[in-house]
Formats: structure tokens, C-alpha cells, sequence
């Protein structure tokens, strides 16, 4: 995956880690979920924060409904597929996070909900693509999905994918669209696993509607019934 993930740093820190103007809209987000508008830096604005859907429409499709497929992009599939194969030509982004979650599966009716960050603590970026196109009403949308790729030994324990990481160097690359195809493709590789932790959260995160801090406070892992999980 990522289905959900979070951006629960200040504006100043966003802006100077980077480099970009933060707008006034900007809000912390403890849940972003497919569908939203959330913030992201792309080739087409790469000095300001901007807001795309989350879900990936192409030019040619104007099925809103698809986004909720497109929320993520396999890497192996980026140059077979027609849904993106144009997008990492010239519409890459970057989507500012200082966490992701995932759910680990503990018997066929219970998962565990963890947040995935850096060891650091620090903010950093996932990879995607974006596109555009034009409602009914003339409006031009954006939209944008989540490249994963399999999951390093620390992810692993919890899920078998992983989103795309980037750090400052290969943020610089990704975006730049004078970067020849087959470096950039290199880019798309597990993030190192002694560089990230997880931890159990509760299971308030799995509803959409709840996005408060609450969500990204430690919590013993739990199943469905609420006793404590001897999986973990």
C-alpha cells in the first residue's frame, strides 16, 4: 500500500525542509485517506505547496470513480502500464509525510493498525505521479498516487509493500524531469530497514472520519475484540 498516512508538521518546518512556500490553508493531517485534497510538491509548481486529489485520474478518463483504484502505483508496472507510463515522463511529485500506516494481519477477521516512521523522527517524502484534467464545469483538477515497491525487513514484519522514500538528494532527482528515465527508475527501490521503526496505534485510524492526534499515540496491539495481541 499506503492507504493512510500523516503530515503533522508546522508550516515553518514543511517550508524550510523543503524549500517551498507553505500556504495559509495548509492544515496537519493525522489520516489523510484516498480521495482527499492533500499537499504535495510537483513538476509543475516545485517552489509551493500545492493540494491534489488523492487517486490518480488520467487525462483520458474522466471517471472519478477510478481515483479510489490509483491511490497507489506498483514500480515494476510504471513503464507497461498506459495509467502511468506518460505521468513518470514528465508529471512526477513528492508527498511531504512524516508517517505512514499500515495494518498487520493477525487472523482473518483481525489487523493491527501501525504508524511507520523514520528512526529520526524527520519529515520526508514519498514518491508519485500526477495528473490533470478538466471537469464539467471547465475546472482544471489534479490528482496524484503513491508509488510502493516491496517492503524492506522492518516493513516486512507488518505488511509485504512499501511506499517509495525519498530523501533530500533523491527528491532533487525525482523532480527533475532532466534526468534521464533509467536513473530515476533506480530511485525506485525499498528504503533502507535500519533507518525506519513502526508501532502499534490505536484502531480509531481505521475510520476515515477520525483524524486527530490521538491517532499517532503508541497503543498496545489489540484485536478485534480488544484483547492484547500475543502476535506482535
Amino acid at each position: 500500500m499506503p492507504g493512510r498516512y500523516t503530515i503533522t508538521a508546522e508550516s515553518k518546518n514543511i517550508s524550510e525542509r523543503f524549500s517551498v512556500e507553505v500556504p495559509d490553508t495548509y492544515q496537519k493531517r493525522y489520516n489523510a485517506a484516498p480521495t482527499q485534497s492533500l499537499p504535495v510538491i510537483s513538476t509543475s509548481q516545485l517552489k509551493r505547496l500545492s493540494y491534489y486529489y488523492w487517486g490518480l485520474i488520467p487525462q483520458w478518463s474522466k471517471n472519478k470513480a477510478l481515483a479510489t483504484k490509483l491511490f497507489n502505483a506498483r514500480a515494476d508496472s510504471l513503464k507497461d502500464k498506459i495509467s502511468f507510463k506518460n505521468s513518470l515522463k514528465s508529471r512526477r511529485c513528492i508527498i511531504p509525510v512524516d508517517g505512514y500506516y499500515e495494518w498487520k494481519s493477525v487472523s482473518k477477521k483481525s489487523k493491527i493498525p501501525y504508524r511507520i516512521v523514520l528512526q529520526s523522527g524527520e519529515l520526508f517524502s514519498l514518491a508519485g505521479l500526477w495528473e490533470s484534467y478538466e471537469d464539467d464545469t471547465g475546472n482544471e483538477v489534479f490528482t496524484f498516487t503513491i508509488i510502493t515497491t516491496e517492503a524492506n525487513s522492518e516493513v516486512a514484519k507488518i505488511h509485504d509493500r512499501m511506499p517509495i522514500i525519498l530523501n533530500q538528494e533523491t527528491e532533487s532527482m525525482w523532480l527533475d524531469l532532466k534526468e534521464e528515465e533509467d536513473e530515476i527508475l533506480k530511485l525506485l527501490k525499498p528504503y533502507p530497514s535500519h533507518l525506519m521503526s513502526s508501532y502499534a496505534v490505536s484502531s480509531k485510524v481505521n475510520e476515515v472520519a477520525n483524524d486527530s492526534p490521538e491517532l499517532i499515540e503508541p497503543a498496545p496491539p489489540a484485536d478485534q475484540f480488544g484483547n492484547y495481541s500475543l502476535f506482535d
